[in-house]
């Protein structure tokens, strides 16, 4: 609720006064209304705003203190003079306790009135910048909370020291960023970096997962629309771009969003302007766009997946985040970050990572990337005896060897036509791999004897 600072509003029951304060300052560019009654003048103050009352204790439906009690209540930071024939100690005390900014008896001299209402204006400013000030204080401790909350990149390999170089380069404009890579390396990190680093990193960053919603749904989440606008359509929602005004649009997973939806958005980064589903009236947009996709590009191009106009309009920069098993030198410290994160959380003494529980991390592929490594810490932080996460307090598809795992993960990668030794060697890995290496269940599992295990896997190599 914003006050009119240069609005003044009048309340005296006597008409004369009424009329020689109203003209004295309009001649000095104060806006001004006049009230008779209490009543009245509580009608304009909600009406009008006012920044200043220029307020009589004597009224015909209510007495003025209890008039100043109302506004000081409603309005806090309204200056209030208190304009009276009926001058007492008493009366000033009890104003200036209940909030008012000065009392002056009348008759006034007209030079001291408009010095007062100068300084109750100063003083109403003032007020108002130190709340602004506030606000933004708290928004900006509640980003920072979230930023502390947040997982932060790690940009200790090379390629992600490129990848910094460039986020350093690029961030403090507004031109479109495109994020390549496996699912759970981190683009949407690498996303609020962006933003962070950009000028418009006090502005909101809004965030939209086209896997996440039905192709129903997504127009309605991104534009927005009045309501009426389809069957359940209640109320009027205003969509992610207009929640993401003076900000930052991330589009996660873009190449899911539907094709004619695509054409749509486009036209929105071209023209800077859209309208919510079911209104005839244009916005405007106000964005950066920053859109990721887990797809190859080729691929998703190839498949209409992802529009090439729209691919175009989004490339200006584009971000390819490498898998994990490719930047092994990020894994130690994005170890420590994520067991102090999650100690914190369960309020335990951060735990040591022993040297074998150390080196299955470095060993393993991670399929699921960093997402995974967090999940995986997580795991061993909450299990941690004794202050130490061990490879017991793994996750188990960590704990097995290397052949091991990739079995689990649904075999050894095919390449051209396979023998049928090619087959045997991935079913007994199979087997081993969900026996957790326990070979007499793996003997069970093939429907073979465990001698005749052994002997295969010699003749293949598999060793645990």
């Amino acid at each position: 609720m914003k006050t009119d600072n240069r609005r003044v509003l009048i309340i005296d029951d006597e008409r004369p006064v009424l009329m020689t304060l109203e003209a004295l300052l309009n001649r000095h560019g104060y806006r001004v209304d006049t009230a008779g009654t209490a009543s009245q003048g509580v009608k304009l103050l909600k009406s009008n705003l006012p920044s200043l009352v220029l307020l009589d204790l004597q009224l015909p439906d209510a007495h003025g203190l209890e008039m100043l009690d109302r506004i000081k209540t409603e309005l806090p930071d309204v200056q209030v003079i208190i304009l009276t024939a009926h001058d007492s100690l008493h009366n000033a005390i009890e104003s200036i306790k209940r909030g008012a900014f000065h009392f002056i008896s009348k008759p006034y001299a007209p030079e001291e009135l408009l010095s007062l209402v100068e300084n109750a204006l100063e003083k109403q400013f003032l007020l108002r910048e130190a709340e602004k000030l506030r606000e933004k204080t708290v928004q900006l401790e509640k980003r920072l909370e979230i930023a502390e909350a947040r997982p932060t990149p790690i940009f200790q390999s090379k390629p992600m020291q490129e990848i910094q170089e460039l986020i350093d380069t690029m961030g403090p404009s507004d031109a479109n960023v495109l994020i390549v890579g496996e699912s759970g390396v981190g683009k949407e990190v690498i996303a609020n970096t962006i933003h962070a680093r950009s000028r418009r990193a006090e502005q909101p960053m809004v965030k939209l997962n086209c896997a996440a919603f039905p192709q129903t749904m997504i127009e309605g989440e991104l534009f927005g629309y009045v309501k009426g606008a389809f069957t359940g359509a209640m109320h009027d929602f205003p969509g992610m771009i207009a929640a993401a005004d003076g900000g930052t649009l991330f589009l996660d997973e873009i190449s899911d969003m539907p094709a004619d939806l695509q054409t749509r958005f486009l036209r929105v980064l071209q023209e800077r302007e859209y309208r919510p589903l079911g209104s005839t009236q244009t916005m405007k947009a106000d964005f950066r766009a920053i859109a990721s996709t887990n797809r190859s590009i080729p691929g998703a191009l190839a498949e209409n997946r992802l529009r090439s106009d729209l691919y175009y309009r989004l490339n200006t920069f584009q971000i390819e985040v490498p898998p994990l098993r490719k930047r092994k030198e990020d894994i130690p410290p994005l170890i420590g970050q994520f067991v102090r994160e999650f100690a914190q959380r369960l309020g335990k003494p951060e735990p040591d990572v022993s040297p074998d529980a150390f080196q299955k991390l470095l060993d393993y592929a991670w399929p699921g990337n960093v997402r995974e490594l967090q999940n995986a810490i997580e795991y061993g932080v909450v299990l941690a005896q004794q202050g130490v996460i061990g490879v017991k307090e793994l996750p188990t598809e960590i704990q097995l060897p290397p052949a091991l795992q990739h079995a689990e993960l649904g075999g050894l990668p095919r390449k051209g036509v396979q023998t049928l030794d090619d087959l045997e060697r991935q079913a007994i890995l199979q087997a081993l791999a969900e026996s957790r290496g326990n070979k007499k269940k793996a003997a069970e599992l093939l429907g073979i004897q465990r001698p005749t295990l052994y002997n295969k896997m010699k003749r293949y190599a598999i060793e645990l």
